[in-house]
């Protein structure tokens, strides 16, 4: 019988190194961040175009509420507080919801979402959403920054 040998390990200078280098590190480094500059404002769009659906929701609720208070009054309401609408922000706070002034009459009446908070304030032309109620007749509109409304029958903030 043949003794036997112990098993050859090799020296700390005949080890191979295996790892990434500093190069390979940095390039991955750089690639990553131009995925995430190339994907992150895509992202923070759908994001915002999501959110629109609260001010949506919102403003059908403010609409049901408006008929409800109208089958009992001769007028639409002005005010929110006339209104069963718990809060005039939406439940995620990005928008606050609003009656504009003078326009509730026996017609129609205007109301408006405005986008609250850095992300739906930055929402291009759907920062503010607003529908139009006259004659039973719903129009839609949106805009950056503005104190009147362009109404249609379609907006593209409002497509779903």
């Amino acid at each position: 019988m043949q003794a036997q040998r112990p098993p050859k390990f090799p020296s700390p200078t005949q080890r191979r190194i295996r790892g990434f280098t500093l190069i390979e590190l940095a390039i991955a480094m750089v690639i990553a961040a131009l995925l995430v500059a190339v994907a992150l404002p895509s992202f923070l769009d759908s994001i915002r175009k999501g959110r629109r659906s609260e001010a949506m929701a919102g403003l059908t609720t403010l609409q049901q509420e408006q008929e409800r208070w109208r089958s009992n009054n001769q007028a639409y309401s002005e005010s929110l507080t006339n209104l069963r609408v718990t809060s005039p922000t939406n439940p995620g706070r990005y928008y606050t919801l609003a009656v504009k002034s003078g326009s509730g009459t026996a017609t129609g009446y205007e109301a408006i979402a405005d986008g609250t908070g850095s992300s739906q304030a930055n929402d291009g032309d759907c920062a503010k959403l607003a529908v139009k109620v006259e004659r039973g007749s719903i129009t839609y509109a949106s805009c950056r920054t503005c104190s009147s409304f362009t109404y249609s029958s379609t907006n593209a903030c409002w497509a779903r």
